[in-house]
């Protein structure tokens, strides 16, 4: 409080200074305070510090309209995706940190057999946030990658990659645990880096764990224990289902491309049903 009354004696552009040193969850908190305070924390030169400095190229890449009259209300206009490069990504902050978040379309992913009507088929859901869905009609071999480059993330930032999918009526043979990755790596990925993940949750949201998986060679000898597996959220609020793939620490120096992994391919299982609508990049929350 002390330090707030000493604030309150400096003039707007300094207090507007202070505040731009804070958080956007801070600039709201602070805006309470008193009228003046208000006015430097709603100023374009708050807000503007907690914007990108590549937000105007990004949404340049936008279809969508964006009429913000300060750069808080761009802000708070971006804290809701917008969808980016003809639709196969979509862009937006984290409300509370202005972090970058993106979700690469099921179109943009590497799925295995994906342009093979038998094996995948293509369908448009008005709950999704793009213009198609990949739905699995019948694979042996589940593989599905996602690329995004490491210079389009915040820097010095916490990233989390998650599958974003929904489990149709007719699901089969996603009760096997599916192993998840995420890295650097160009190609494939180590095994001893690896997780497992459990697609499939019950028709009340339960999760059902899948029984042990048979050793079949001794490469899958070196996976992970099924005890370790991760589980679906379904607190999205959007009706999806989302899987953790793992993490990564964007630094800021990097330069290359950020690979995100989901496969089962060792079982020899059929597998149906399963709906995917892209894979989310997001900021850890602290």
């Amino acid at each position: 409080m002390e330090n707030t009354a000493v604030m309150m004696d400096l003039p707007e552009g300094c207090v507007a200074n202070v505040i731009g040193l804070t958080t956007p969850r801070d600039a709201c908190r602070l805006s309470l305070i008193s009228t003046d305070f208000k006015s430097a924390a709603d100023s374009d030169a708050v807000w503007d510090k907690f914007l990108p400095p590549d937000t105007n190229e990004i949404v340049s890449h936008s279809d969508s309209e964006i009429d913000a009259k300060s750069k808080k209300e761009l802000y708070f206009t971006l804290c809701d995706p917008i969808l980016i490069d003809d639709g196969k990504m979509s862009f937006s902050l984290d409300k509370w940190s202005g972090k970058k978040c993106y979700m690469i379309a099921a179109r943009n992913l590497r799925i295995a057999w994906g342009d093979t009507p038998r094996y995948w088929t293509w369908e448009s859901l008005p709950e999704s946030r793009f213009k198609e869905a990949a739905k699995l009609r019948v694979v042996w071999w589940l593989d599905i990658r996602g690329r995004i480059e490491t210079r389009m993330l915040s820097p010095s930032t916490t990233y989390k990659a998650y599958l974003v999918y929904k489990l149709a009526e007719d699901t089969h043979g996603l009760h096997r645990p599916a192993v998840v990755s995420v890295g650097t790596r160009a190609y494939g990925f180590d095994y001893d880096d690896a997780r497992l993940m459990e697609l499939t949750a019950d028709n009340k949201g339960n999760v059902v764990l899948a029984p042990q998986i048979a050793l079949q060679n001794r490469e899958l000898e070196r996976m992970p224990d099924l005890s370790e597996a991760k589980f679906p959220n379904e607190g999205r609020g959007d009706g999806w289902l989302e899987m953790e793939l793992g993490e990564f620490h964007c630094q800021g120096d990097e330069d290359g491309e950020l690979e995100m992994i989901c496969c089962e391919v060792k079982t020899n299982m059929s597998k149906s049903g399963l709906l995917v609508q892209g894979i989310e990049v997001r900021p850890e929350r602290e």
